[in-house]
Parts: structure tokens; sequence; C-alpha cells
């Protein structure tokens, strides 16, 4: 599948999202200018299309917000990834941003796993809680249902470090995501499926 739209709506958020393969164009309005940022980055480094909406409870605080945008953007991905019949199912990237140094590594394995090692200097980046990077990321793996690890590697600026972690993670989703034709069609795991 080369698109896929998914909406939700809850008593805390309203989200509709749309994400392709594509050149990295994003259209994106959380209502959190933060993580807007920072899915522009991930779009733009994963090579996807994301257009996306989402009206959250803001007054109370950006979790419910950016945790439904880790579901709702996981969801897609899976969609993308499909049955992951000639897709490369791997991917990893090691991302410099100035001092800090991220690592991310993917399998479209069909488990839910987050392996999250990344520690914030401070708790918010403008308004944004920093806490919530491993909050969007868990929720992103288990829609998803795959496995990630991300791994800070070296880094004393919290943007940088979020930075990072949201450009690694989408460089590492496009490898894996990419085809391979010498897979012809199969999944890459002995069991023949994922």
């Amino acid at each position: 599948m080369n698109e896929a739209t998914i909406v939700r709506k809850t008593a805390e958020t309203d989200i509709a999202l749309t994400l392709a393969r594509g050149t990295g164009k994003a259209d994106i309005h959380t209502g959190c200018g933060f993580l807007d940022h920072m899915l522009t980055l991930f779009t733009r480094h994963g090579g996807f299309d994301l257009t996306l909406t989402c009206k959250g409870d803001l007054a109370v605080d950006a979790h419910h917000t950016t945790e439904d945008i880790g579901i709702c953007l996981g969801r897609a991905v899976a969609e993308l990834a499909g049955d992951k019949k000639g897709l490369a199912r791997y991917g990893y990237m090691i991302l410099p941003m100035d001092e800090a140094l991220i690592l991310s590594a993917v399998d479209l394995s069909g488990r839910a796993y987050l392996g999250y090692d990344a520690e914030m200097p401070t708790p918010q980046v403008g308004t944004f809680d920093t806490e919530l990077v491993e909050e969007f990321w868990l929720a992103f793996v288990r829609e998803a249902r795959i496995t990630l690890h991300i791994g800070q590697l070296a880094g004393n600026n919290t943007h940088h470090i979020i930075e990072g972690i949201f450009k690694s993670v989408a460089h590492s989703l496009k490898k894996a995501l990419t085809p391979d034709e010498s897979l012809a069609g199969t999944v890459l795991s002995t069991k023949e499926v994922l």
C-alpha cells in the first residue's frame, strides 16, 4: 500500500491523518508547535508525505495529543507495510545532530517493542513536556507492531536530542519499508510470515 488514512475521534482528541510514500511534504497542524516541528522533520527525512490535523485537549496539556498522534501514525505505518512481502524489513541509522548522536533500529517484526534509552537534560522544550517523546514512540510501536530501539549515544541539548530521535527513526523506517527486489514478493523470515 502506498497511502493510509486514519481518522480517530475520542473525548480527548479529534485526528485526521494521511501518510503516503512520497517526497517529504508535510501539512501538519497539531496545536503544539514543537510536535509539528518534529513531525515535519520525520516526514522529510522518512520520505513520506503527511497531512495531519489534530484538535486536542491542549488546555490540559499535550499528553493526549502526542500519544494519540503516535497511535494514528503507527496505524498508518502498519497499513503502509501491509503483509511486508518484498520489504527490506530492517533499517537502522546513527544520526548526528550537532553534539547529539542518536541510534535507532527498526524491525517490521509484527511484535510491538520499544527499547528507549534517552535522557532529557530539561523537562520541557518550550511548553512541550519532554517525557512525552517516549510516550509518543510507545504508542507508535504498539500500533505499527514493530520493534524499535532508540539509543542516545551523546547529547546535552534537549532540542537536539529529540530532533535527532525523530530524524533517526524516520531514516530507519524508510530503509525498513524499502522494497528489496531480491525477496521477489516474499517475507524476509524463515517463518514466511510476519
